[in-house]
């Protein structure tokens, strides 16, 4: 959401009881990252965020007095992946340990690096009569920080009440995995809202009967990513340190001279794969497929040194299209095939890749035309077929230097902050720029459940 956020002018409700319920999954990783604050002043506020730790925080200051806060000792890192976060309040009950709970995911957490639970029928700054603010820390008088930085879905505030988890989500019954649940029969009360982000046009709209819709500053755009369908986005725990993510981890770019790679936080083994890569910067851009020894099994592998050590050309289990003015070739293993393809990629080119994989076969093509009359529709005239050490776990890669970019469109529909021109066909409810040829998807868990 970068610089953005939805604000809302609160009356006077129930700062005793109260439910917030959040649907997110995380961009930025090691940062102070706020879903919600209210207040009056930096000293009179409410905080829910993650801290640099990507620990979990809930805090209460009351006339500079911390009257509430806790950290869950559980960091939440997963970046491919929704949670569910849900915090219940009600300090008019007797026994401490009921007056305040968080869930994640359908379990309530109860190991903490601080726990200071607030004294029974006090006051919190939730439902109290000033702005409520969604994906920044912003209290009245101060100025708005610690931004949140990837996607929300489904934020809602229940007023006068404690509610369930299992109002809001649910496990299901064949994965096991808690999944979204649409809430039913709440009493929202004064201040409740239910913000479900589907309406492009007015995304604080409220849909819980009491119009307390919010207002957007910013630049926060509609995701077709969901809790219900995960899109892939690069993945900023992959091999290579000194990336710099950005439009929910959409963007990346490095800055200095050696190439760094970043891959996609999906992988396939099953089925047929399309996906879109814009340059920006002048230097190199390397796009291609990774698998698993390039991904060491799935295991995290950072690196930590000065030099390319980590990135998709030097590297086995990759195949990579080096497309410069002077060389557009494709690296197999870490070594020159031999095979060029027939365009250069400049920035602000579209770069679109198909891979098969059950055949290994793999094009390239820019700007809606396939190198070489290549055709991934009918399998002819692929740009290689890949025949290397990877055998699984396949899924994007690029490799970045010296202020080069690569905003992916994975299916969003975006390259970065920037929407399709016009969409293409064939896109399965995803968005391309290009027509996705027939066979072929976008890289989200819907498609990967079903053709992967």
């Amino acid at each position: 959401m970068a610089t953005t956020q939805l604000y809302h002018d609160a009356a006077a409700g129930n700062q005793k009881t109260w439910t917030f319920s959040a649907w997110i999954k995380k961009s930025n990783l090691g940062s102070n990252a706020y879903l919600f604050s209210q207040g009056s002043s930096g000293t009179n506020f409410i905080g829910i965020y993650f801290g640099t730790n990507d620990e979990f925080k809930v805090y209460n200051e009351v006339s500079s007095s911390q009257t509430l806060y806790f950290i869950t000792n559980r960091l939440l890192r997963d970046t491919s992946a929704w949670y569910h976060i849900v915090v219940q309040c009600d300090t008019t009950q007797a026994t401490e340990a009921d007056r305040f709970k968080i869930w994640i995911n359908g379990s309530q957490e109860t190991s903490f690096s601080t726990a200071a639970y607030p004294a029974q029928n006090s006051d919190t700054n939730m439902n109290a009569a000033t702005r409520e603010r969604i994906g920044v820390y912003h209290p009245g008088g101060s100025s708005p920080n610690h931004y949140w930085n990837g996607y929300m879905s489904h934020i809602a505030l229940v007023d006068g009440s404690v509610v369930a988890p299992t109002v809001f989500g649910e496990t299901d019954s064949t994965s096991g995995i808690w999944k979204f649940k649409q809430p039913t029969g709440v009493t929202w009360g004064t201040n409740g809202f239910h913000l479900k982000f589907e309406n492009s046009g007015n995304l604080g709209l409220d849909s819980s009967g009491n119009s307390n819709t919010f207002s957007l500053s910013g630049n926060g755009r509609q995701a077709l990513d969901t809790p219900s369908n995960v899109y892939a986005t690069w993945n900023p725990l992959s091999r290579s340190t000194g990336n710099v993510y950005s439009n929910g981890n959409t963007t990346v770019a490095y800055s200095n001279n050696y190439q760094k790679n970043a891959n996609a936080t999906l992988t396939f083994n099953n089925g047929k794969w399309y996906a879109e890569f814009k340059r920006g910067g002048a230097a190199n851009l390397h796009i291609g497929i990774v698998g698993n020894t390039f991904l060491e099994d799935g295991r995290i592998v950072t690196d930590t040194s000065s030099n390319h050590t980590y990135n998709m050309r030097g590297h086995t289990g990759c195949v990579t299209l080096i497309s410069n003015s002077s060389d557009q070739d494709i690296y197999v293993d870490g070594s020159d095939s031999g095979t060029n393809v027939d365009f250069y990629s400049a920035a602000g080119d579209i770069v679109m890749v198909a891979f098969d994989s059950a055949t290994k076969k793999i094009w390239f093509g820019k700007n809606g035309t396939w190198s070489g009359s290549g055709n991934p529709a009918t399998g002819a005239n692929a740009s290689l077929t890949y025949s290397g050490t990877a055998t699984s776990d396949f899924t994007f890669g690029t490799d970045t230097e010296n202020g080069s970019s690569c905003s992916a469109n994975f299916g969003s529909g975006y390259f970065g902050t920037t929407a399709i021109s016009s969409a293409g066909s064939n896109g399965n409810g995803s968005l391309f720029e290009y027509d996705v040829p027939s066979g072929y998807y976008a890289l989200n868990t819907k498609n990967i459940n079903t053709y992967g």
